[in-house]
C-alpha cells in the first residue's frame, strides 16, 4: 500500500511534476521527529576521498530531503536496493514482490560528516521499530534497512543497532535490517522531489517535520 499515489496514477506523473499534485492518504500518526538518537560508539574511520552510504527508511522522498540538508553530503539519489536490476522500477517495486526497498544513495565527505553521524541522523529521521512499513506507507519496500558498502560500515551498523536496543532508545526493539544488494536509481520524477515540490500534501504532512527535526536536533550538521 502506498500513501503517496497508486500505480494507476503513474500515467499522471508528468502532470504532477507540473504542479498537479495528488493527495496523500493513510494513517495520521506523526513521523519520527521528537528527539535525536544517541551518538554511536562505533564509527568508520575517515578517508581522504568520498564515501558512499545506502539507507532505506520508508519513502525515499523524505530520506533524500533530509540528507540533502546535511553538511558534508555531496550527493543524494533516490532509488531501489535489495533486488534485481530488472525489477528496479516504481511500478514493479510497488507490487511488493521484488525484494527492493526504497532507498537513498548518499555520497559524503567523511572528513566533514562520518558514517556514524549519518546513521544517527537516519535513526532520528524515521521509526526503526516499524516492520515492513513506515507510516503512512506499508509493505516491505518501505522497510527500515541498511546496505553497508564495506566491512567497516557493516560493523558500525551492527554495533549501533545493538547499542540502540541495549539502551532501549526506542519504545520497541529496532527492526532495521542489515542487507546486501546493489543500488539502482529511481525514475527522474522522484529525484529531488521534496526540494522541487515543497507544497505537495505528502511532503507537507510527512516529510517537512523530518527536516524541521533535523535542523533542531543537529544544528551543527544542518545545511540550509
Amino acid at each position: 500500500m502506498n500513501g503517496r499515489f497508486t500505480l494507476a496514477a503513474m500515467a499522471g506523473m508528468a502532470a504532477l511534476a507540473a504542479g498537479g499534485f495528488l493527495l496523500a492518504s493513510g494513517p495520521t500518526a506523526s513521523p519520527a521527529e521528537a528527539s535525536a538518537a544517541p551518538a554511536p560508539k562505533v564509527d568508520v574511520p575517515a578517508t581522504a576521498g568520498n564515501q558512499v552510504a545506502v539507507l532505506a527508511g520508508g519513502c525515499f522522498w523524505g530520506m533524500e530531503g533530509v540528507f540533502e540538508h546535511v553538511k558534508g553530503v555531496r550527493d543524494v539519489v533516490s532509488g531501489y536496493a535489495g533486488g534485481r536490476a530488472a525489477d528496479a522500477t516504481y511500478e514493479k517495486v510497488g507490487g511488493e514482490g521484488t525484494g527492493h526497498a526504497e532507498s537513498v544513495r548518499i555520497v559524503f565527505d567523511p572528513r566533514v560528516v562520518s558514517y556514524g553521524q549519518l546513521l544517527r541522523i537516519y535513526f532520528s529521521s524515521h521509526d526503526p521499530t516499524q516492520l515492513n512499513r513506515q507510516t503512512p506507507d506499508s509493505g516491505p519496500s518501505y522497510r527500515s534497512a541498511i546496505f553497508p558498502q564495506n566491512a567497516a560500515q557493516r560493523r558500525a551498523a551492527a554495533a549501533y543497532i545493538a547499542q540502540l536496543n541495549a539502551a532501549k532508545a526506542f519504545p520497541a526493539p529496532v527492526v532495521t535490517r542489515i542487507e546486501s544488494g546493489g543500488f539502482f536509481p529511481a525514475e527522474a520524477y522522484h529525484q529531488d522531489f521534496e526540494r522541487l515540490h515543497p507544497d505537495h500534501p505528502y511532503i507537507r504532512r510527512w516529510d517537512a517535520p523530518k527536516l524541521a527535526a533535523l535542523k533542531a536536533n543537529f544544528p551543527g550538521l544542518y545545511r540550509g
